[in-house]
């Protein structure tokens, strides 16, 4: 009934934004440029960010302006089981039978990274999403799986994509390996009070409006961190 009444061909604030849709921010601008710069050291990289904050959005618009005959991109997004699970998750995106044992997961995954850098000459690219979820072991598993010639090789980019959590874990003593491992960290902040019209003006013509629905006042009246609060303030509104 409301996107009727305002003229409204689809929910301006609807999660299945696509990733050329994404509002360029200064914080998503950012974060595109250390994802790049990222994939040429090959390293690993930690992403975090608030609920909402678009980061995975900004993740997948990077992975999907990347060549498909130079980089292959594995998305995973199951982050709450064991090293195992992990391992079946990142051999089923590499299309890989899955084997029962770790250490044969770990073996034929490594030979495929390996396959595909040496033989295709294609770069591998694990994003694990939520990774605030991860166990400690498959945290320090997925470091292991990213050593290769005795640690003096960089084959597998690994972009752990997380909440505010995911920071402070990886900076405990038990995960001072994987720490210094990270050659790119990144938190991704909100919208500055400067962004947050053209924001709107921005998600409203995607929407297919024109009009200014959001009156001056109503942008004074706090600056969201996040897109998930914009949902939130819109719903409220449209029930005043």
């Amino acid at each position: 009934m409301y996107r009727k009444h305002f003229g409204l061909a689809r929910h301006p604030f609807a999660r299945d934004l696509a990733p050329e849709d994404l509002f360029a921010s200064a914080a998503a601008t950012e974060l595109e440029v250390r994802l790049r710069h990222l994939l040429d050291l090959r390293g690993i990289g930690l992403v975090t960010g608030e609920p909402g904050s678009g980061k995975t959005t900004i993740c997948r618009k990077v992975a999907a302006s990347l060549h498909s005959g130079l980089y292959r991109v594995l998305y995973v997004p199951l982050s709450t089981g064991n090293v195992t699970d992990m391992y079946k998750s990142i051999a089923w995106e590499l299309g890989l039978p899955t084997e029962r044992s770790r250490a044969a997961l770990y073996r034929v995954i490594r030979a495929e990274v390996t396959r595909l850098c040496l033989e295709t000459k294609v770069r591998p690219v694990l994003v694990v999403d939520e990774a605030q979820h991860l166990r400690s072991e498959v945290l320090e598993d997925l470091r292991l799986l990213t050593n290769y010639e005795m640690d003096s090789q960089n084959r597998l980019c690994l972009i752990l994509v997380g909440q505010a959590e995911l920071r402070r874990r990886i900076a405990m003593a038990v995960h001072e390996p994987l720490s210094q491992r990270v050659v790119v960290r990144h938190h991704v902040g909100g919208l500055t009070r400067d962004e947050l019209a053209a924001y709107l003006v921005h998600l409203l013509r995607l929407a297919g409006t024109e009009l200014p629905l959001f009156e001056p006042a109503a942008l004074e009246c706090g600056r969201p961190s996040s897109l998930m609060e914009m949902r939130t303030a819109w719903l409220l509104s449209i029930a005043a």
